[in-house]
């Protein structure tokens, strides 16, 4: 989707056009929910070049499709207020069950062979080392980071269900929420404070 695009006007619209009983509009609307999971995926990954030896991207992604394509066939959200709300749930779950799949310990990761160096810093430059230290910690810091966003106050987890999990502009979140961007910035600086302090310290890429 180009950034150009306003993103909630065209996701209101796909639903207007899913209530009306356009069939073509979930696919949009899954389009627009699977790209943003990409985009988080590859952050949540970055620095483990070894995981696309496992899985492609498309087959990360296939499960998230099923999983956000049943959501939509259970319930036609009414506003684009509310299709945020749940794709950023179903995004969550997916990245947490990502995480889970590739950092325990009958994880791929877990049973990589170490760098011998044992410099982790190195493993972040895949073409000085074909073969890296695989940190499942990280992973885990990410897991911890998502169920920690499930336990902020619902106004600070909606805001950042929109700006981090869907990826919208604080302007955008403000004329979703029906709030002023300085409500918005304000339970952004909350949460990530709240987060700050659940999670020792530790806020993974946010």
């Amino acid at each position: 989707m180009p950034e150009s695009e306003n993103q909630t006007t065209l996701v209101q619209g796909w639903i207007d056009r899913l209530r009306a009983g356009d069939p073509s509009a979930r696919d949009a609307l899954l389009a627009c929910a699977i790209d943003r999971l990409e985009r988080l995926t590859r952050k949540m990954l970055k620095g483990f070049p070894g995981v696309h030896r496992w899985e492609q991207t498309d087959d990360v992604l296939q499960n998230a499709i099923l999983r956000l394509s049943r959501a939509l066939q259970d319930v036609t959200p009414p506003s684009s207020r509310d299709f945020f709300r749940l794709a950023a749930v179903q995004i969550r779950r997916e990245l947490i069950d990502l995480a889970r799949h590739h950092s325990g310990p009958q994880g791929l990761g877990a049973n990589l062979i170490s760098n011998a160096s044992g410099d982790a810093s190195a493993s972040l430059n895949p073409a000085d080392h074909a073969d890296v230290t695989y940190e499942p910690s990280r992973l885990a810091e990410w897991t911890e980071f998502h169920h920690q966003v499930e336990a902020l106050s619902d106004a600070e987890r909606e805001v950042v269900d929109l700006l981090f999990y869907q990826g919208l502009q604080q302007a955008e979140a403000a004329a979703v929420l029906g709030v002023s961007e300085r409500t918005v910035k304000r339970r952004w600086q909350s949460a990530r404070l709240a987060l700050h302090e659940a999670l020792g310290g530790r806020l993974p890429g946010v």
